[in-house]
C-alpha cells in the first residue's frame, strides 16, 4: 500500500495528460471533419528551367512532421491533417512536387532530422538564430503569438520579469531558449522533450509556467493551469524552413506562396483558426460541484486500485526474492570456482578497470582485490611503470579490435623477470555487447621448476 500511494502522483500525471490528449485529438478531429474550400482550377506555377529539372531530380520532398494541433497532426485513420498540410497539397497542385511526412516526437528530435538529412523541409518551426545557421525561411504566410501558461490561482503572468528566480519548463531547443538564457538569465530553465511534459511539471508544481504558442494553447483542457497574456513583441510568422543546401526548394516553394491565391488563403486559415478562443472560466460553486464529483469517483476508483495493485505486487515481491535467492546461489558459485582455479584471473572493463580478479590473482601480486578494484593497471603498484604501460595499452587495444590473444612471453613484475603463457579474450553481454576482457596468465618457469623437483 505504501508503494502504491508514492505512486499516487505517477499516476495521476499519467491520466491527466491521456484526458488532455484525448481532447486534443478529438477537438482537432473534429475540425478536420470539415471539408477544405474546394481550389480554383489554376494553371501551373511559372518556373524556370533550373527549378524544373530540380523537381524531375527530386520529386519527392521529405517533411519532418511533429503533431501540433490545428496546423498539423493525425486524424483518427493515421492520416495527415491540418492547416499546414493542407497549405502542403495546394503547393503540390502547383508545382508537381509530393510532400511526403516523416513524423517526429519532440523539437529536437525534428531539428536532429533537419541537421542529419533525414528530411528536407518542415513545416512548423519559429525563426531563430541558431536555426538560420543550417536552414532557409520561406516568405511569412500567417503566425501567431506567444503566451504564458502558468499555475491555477497564481497570479497571471505578463511579462518575464515575473519568472525570474522561478523555473520555466521549455522543450529542448525552444525557438526562444537562447534569447530567454540571453536576456533573462536569473529564470531557471529545465528542458523536456515535450510541449505535453512541460505543462505536466507546471501542473505538479515543478515548474511555475510554460510558454506555448497561442493558437492551440486553449485546444488543451484547463485542469490545474491558467493561459497568461501574450508575450510582449513576440510575434512568430509562420514558415516553410528548407535545409540551406537545397536553395532550389526554397525558390519555388517561396514563388508558390507569392502566387497562392489570397481568398484561398484566408479560406484555409478561417477554416482551421475559427472559433480558437479562450473558454470562460467557471464559477467557484460550479467548479466546487464538479470537484466534489471527481472526489468521489477518484477516491473509488483508488480503491479498487489499491486492492489489485497490492494483490500484484506481493506476488512481484514473492517473485523477485526467489529470484534474488537463485542468483545470489549463482554469484556465490560462480566466486568459487574462480577461487578454486590456481592460476591469477581478472575481468577488466571497457576503460580497463578491475572489476573482479580471483584469490591466485591476488596471493601472485600480493595485494588484495579491494585495494584493485576500479583501478587501471597504470594505476596499481604490482606491476612496474613500463609493465603497466605496454599491459594497460594491450588491453585498450584488444578491447577496440575485439581479438582473443594467447602469447608466451617474459613480464617484468614488480619481484622479478617471470616467463608467463599470457592469455585474454574478449567478453560479451546478453545483449551481443562488448562488455570488457577476461584473462589471466600461467606461470610457465614456475611450473618448469615444479616439474623438475618432482622428477628429482
Amino acid at each position: 500500500m505504501l508503494f502504491f500511494i508514492r505512486c499516487k502522483p505517477a499516476l495521476s500525471w499519467v491520466i491527466g495528460l491521456a484526458l488532455m490528449y484525448l481532447a486534443q485529438w478529438s477537438g482537432a478531429a473534429q475540425l478536420a471533419a470539415i471539408e477544405t474550400p474546394p481550389f480554383e482550377p489554376d494553371e501551373r506555377l511559372v518556373l524556370d528551367a533550373q527549378e524544373l529539372k530540380w523537381i524531375k531530380e527530386n520529386p519527392r520532398v521529405i517533411v519532418a512532421s511533429m503533431q501540433f494541433p490545428l496546423y498539423l497532426f493525425k486524424n483518427e485513420l493515421g492520416q495527415w491533417n491540418g492547416l499546414n498540410h493542407d497549405i502542403l497539397q495546394r503547393i503540390a497542385q502547383m508545382t508537381g512536387l509530393e510532400f511526403v511526412h516523416r513524423e517526429s516526437f519532440s523539437p529536437d528530435q525534428l531539428l536532429a532530422m533537419l541537421e542529419n538529412g533525414e528530411a528536407d523541409m518542415t513545416t512548423t518551426l519559429a525563426m531563430n538564430d541558431e536555426r538560420r545557421n543550417f536552414l532557409s525561411f520561406s516568405h511569412a504566410f500567417g503566425g501567431s503569438g506567444w503566451v504564458f501558461v502558468g499555475r491555477d490561482g497564481e497570479s497571471a503572468l505578463h511579462s518575464m520579469e515575473q519568472l525570474e528566480g522561478k523555473i520555466l519548463a521549455l522543450p529542448a531547443r525552444h525557438a526562444l531558449e537562447a534569447e530567454i538564457r540571453r536576456d533573462y538569465p536569473a529564470i531557471e530553465l529545465r528542458t523536456v522533450k515535450t510541449y505535453g511534459e512541460a505543462r505536466a511539471l507546471v501542473e505538479s508544481r515543478e515548474a511555475y509556467a510554460t510558454i506555448e504558442n497561442e493558437t492551440g494553447v486553449h485546444l488543451y483542457p484547463a485542469g490545474q493551469l491558467q493561459v497568461g497574456r501574450n508575450l510582449e513583441g513576440k510575434w512568430e510568422p509562420d514558415y516553410l524552413a528548407v535545409r540551406q543546401d537545397l536553395t532550389p526548394l526554397l525558390a519555388i516553394l517561396n514563388k508558390a506562396l507569392e502566387a497562392f491565391p489570397a481568398n484561398e488563403m484566408r479560406a484555409l486559415r478561417s477554416k482551421w483558426m475559427a472559433g480558437i478562443t479562450p473558454s470562460q472560466a467557471p464559477s467557484f460553486w460550479s467548479r466546487v460541484s464538479q470537484w466534489g464529483y471527481w472526489c468521489v469517483t477518484v477516491v473509488v476508483m483508488f480503491g479498487l486500485l489499491s486492492l489489485l495493485w497490492n494483490r500484484r505486487l506481493q506476488i512481484q515481491i514473492d517473485q523477485r526474492l526467489k529470484a534474488e535467492a537463485v542468483l545470489k546461489d549463482q554469484l556465490m558459485l560462480q566466486r568459487a570456482l574462480m577461487d578454486a582455479i590456481p592460476d591469477p584471473i581478472f575481468i577488466r572493463d571497457l576503460e580497463g578497470r578491475l572489476v573482479m580478479c580471483n584469490k591466485s590473482y591476488e596471493e601472485q601480486l600480493a595485494t588484495r582485490f579491494e585495494k584493485l578494484r576500479g583501478t587501471r593497471l597504470t594505476d596499481s603498484a604490482p606491476f612496474p611503470a613500463d609493465t603497466a604501460e605496454l599491459l594497460h595499452g594491450e588491453v585498450m587495444e584488444q578491447l577496440r579490435t575485439g581479438q582473443p590473444r594467447f602469447v608466451d612471453r617474459q613480464l617484468m613484475f614488480s619481484n622479478g623477470l617471470r616467463e608467463i603463457y599470457h592469455w585474454s579474450v574478449p567478453f560479451y553481454g546478453a545483449d551481443g555487447q562488448l562488455r570488457g576482457i577476461l584473462g589471466g596468465w600461467i606461470d610457465v618457469g614456475r611450473r618448469w621448476s615444479r616439474s623438475e623437483k618432482l622428477l628429482a
